[in-house]
C-alpha cells in the first residue's frame, strides 16, 4: 500500500489538473456542457464540497454525507469503494442534494483558491488521522484505511476533470 505522502500528492495533483482544466474552460464557466449537466464552475464545486465533506469524515465530525445502516456499509463497500479503487474509475451515478450544486465560484481564479483550501482541509485532517493509526469511519462504507479514502478522492476528483470541456 502507499504511503499516506505519496495518496496525497496523487490527490494534489489531480485537483491541480482540475485547477488547470478549469483554468482553460474560462469561456464557458458557466455553461453546462449539455442539457441537465453541470458547468465547470458547478463541477469545481462539487469537487471542493466533497473534499470539505471528507475532511469532516475523516477528522471524525458530521458531514452532509447520507448516512446508510451499519448492516449496509460492508456492502456499499464491497459493490462500491472497493470497485472504484479496483478499476481506478468511477461508474456513472448521481451525486446527494448536498453536493449538486446550483452554482460554483464566480471564475476560475476563484475555483482555485476554493480547491487549494478544501485540499488543504483534507491534507491536514487525513495526516491527522494517519498519524493516529486509526482508519477512516465512513456513513457509507464503514471503516477504511486512510490512504485508501485519499485514493478515493483522487479517482473522484480526475472524474469530474474529464467532464469539463477541453479537459485533459
Amino acid at each position: 500500500m502507499p504511503d499516506m505522502s505519496t495518496v496525497l500528492a496523487a490527490t494534489r495533483g489531480a485537483v491541480d489538473d482540475l485547477v488547470t482544466t478549469a483554468d482553460r474552460a474560462a469561456a464557458v464557466w458557466t455553461v453546462p456542457r449539455a442539457p441537465g449537466k453541470w458547468s465547470p464552475s458547478q463541477v469545481v464545486e462539487h469537487v471542493a464540497r466533497a473534499l470539505e465533506e471528507s475532511a469532516n469524515v475523516v477528522a471524525g465530525t458530521p458531514s452532509k454525507f447520507p448516512t446508510f445502516p451499519g448492516f449496509l456499509r460492508p456492502l456499499v463497500r464491497a459493490v462500491f469503494f472497493n470497485r472504484v479503487l479496483k478499476n481506478n474509475a468511477f461508474p456513472k451515478a448521481k451525486t446527494s442534494k448536498p453536493f449538486d450544486p446550483a452554482s460554483g465560484p464566480a471564475t476560475p481564479a476563484a475555483a482555485r483558491s476554493r480547491l487549494h483550501e478544501a485540499f488543504a482541509r483534507f491534507d491536514k485532517e487525513c495526516r491527522a488521522r494517519a498519524a493516529n493509526g486509526q482508519p477512516v469511519v465512513s456513513t457509507l462504507f464503514g471503516a477504511v484505511s486512510v490512504e485508501d479514502y485519499v485514493r478515493f478522492q483522487e479517482i473522484h476528483t480526475r472524474h469530474h476533470t474529464r467532464q469539463i470541456p477541453g479537459a485533459m
